[in-house]
């Protein structure tokens, strides 16, 4: 059955790879922007909405505007709310992270409950959710981060970026549980990777990979392990989630690794065309060196050298995920940059 299906942020680097999916299952997509007139934002999603069996229906709205997504969600039959602000380096994390992330949320939610006619609503979260630092592991006695966990150690003075996920999605379960016409579905992806079919994403993702690619980390890089998983995965999941009977929370990560992996990929694969590191910064320097980079003494005491583990088991049995392995992820999203002229 063909749905009227409502996407914010779907010109980013997950919403997009959501759109095509929808479109080519036949699926109207709505897709708000905030300024119908940039055309270079969303030109390539009509692109593939003109190949596919799809509609796709622009419509403007804002995320700090109340009340903008009353309209594009009053015939919609189910909501992706996946735009929420990526940022690492933020000069005020409430106005920059954690008001987009939770007004937003506020906003696209009562616009389903006026709506009349939206069934369910498929959140964009993020393991940040489930847990801040690394530490948070040994700390609270944890063998393994499952659905069950919540992040309660992030704030707005650390980790403000973990805190706007969390303070996202408790808001999203908060609203839900006072209504009964829609139900909610979490989507809480790892650091996602790999090709990017917009060229216009300023996706904290492209800027690790051109990073690593342009040298940054070629005297060594930090012992930080976190979750990865494939773009592509993240927009199969959310379209799963709104197809079929999921409930609740799901964690997507194919593994854990780090960016000395992500390095050896790269060497394995295209030897010394990239300045790529070959062993770890130790933590003692990163303990010195660490502000300058952006990294505070306390991230690098929570998180470097502290081991993560990430239970993804939901994800495979209950959505049927199968997930691209980490290797083709990089691969492919280098193949990809160097296709759009980001990196040669």
């Amino acid at each position: 059955m063909k749905n009227t299906i409502l996407v914010t942020g779907g010109t980013g680097f997950i919403g997009s790879w959501v759109v095509k999916g929808l479109l080519e299952k036949g699926n109207t997509v709505r897709l708000t922007v905030r300024d119908k007139s940039k055309k270079e934002k969303y030109s390539f999603l009509q692109e593939i909405a003109d190949k596919s069996e799809g509609t796709l229906e622009l419509w403007e709205a804002d995320l700090m505007k109340k009340g903008s997504f009353d309209a594009p969600a009053k015939g919609s039959d189910m909501i992706a709310h996946i735009a929420s602000p990526f940022f690492l380096k933020i000069k005020d994390a409430q106005k920059d992270l954690v008001d987009p992330a939770v007004k937003g949320t506020e906003n696209v939610l009562e616009a389903a409950n006026k709506s009349g006619t939206v069934k369910k609503v498929v959140l964009t979260s993020s393991v940040a959710s489930v847990h801040g630092d690394n530490i948070d592991m040994k700390n609270q006695n944890i063998s393994i981060f499952t659905e069950e966990h919540f992040n309660t150690t992030s704030s707005l003075s650390h980790q403000p970026y973990s805190f706007s996920k969390v303070s996202a999605e408790n808001k999203a379960w908060e609203i839900n549980k006072k209504q009964n016409e829609w139900e909610l579905v979490v989507m809480n992806p790892s650091f996602v990777m790999g090709p990017s079919l917009t060229t216009t994403s300023k996706s904290e993702s492209l800027k690790v990979m051109t990073e690593l690619l342009t040298g940054k980390y070629k005297s060594g890089a930090p012992d930080l392990k976190f979750g990865f998983v494939d773009v592509r995965d993240v927009a199969k999941a959310h379209i799963l989630g709104l197809e079929t009977e999921a409930k609740g929370r799901h964690i997507l990560a194919e593994s854990v690794a780090g960016i000395l992996e992500m390095a050896n990929v790269v060497k394995s694969t295209y030897e010394d065309t990239y300045k790529v590191p070959t062993s770890y910064v130790p933590r003692w320097l990163l303990m010195i060196v660490g502000p300058i980079a952006g990294f505070s003494r306390k991230f690098v005491r929570n998180n470097i050298g502290h081991d993560l583990k990430l239970d993804s088991s939901k994800s495979k049995e209950k959505l049927g995920l199968k997930y691209i392995p980490f290797e083709k992820t990089i691969t492919d999203m280098v193949e990809q940059m160097k296709l759009q002229g980001i990196v040669k």
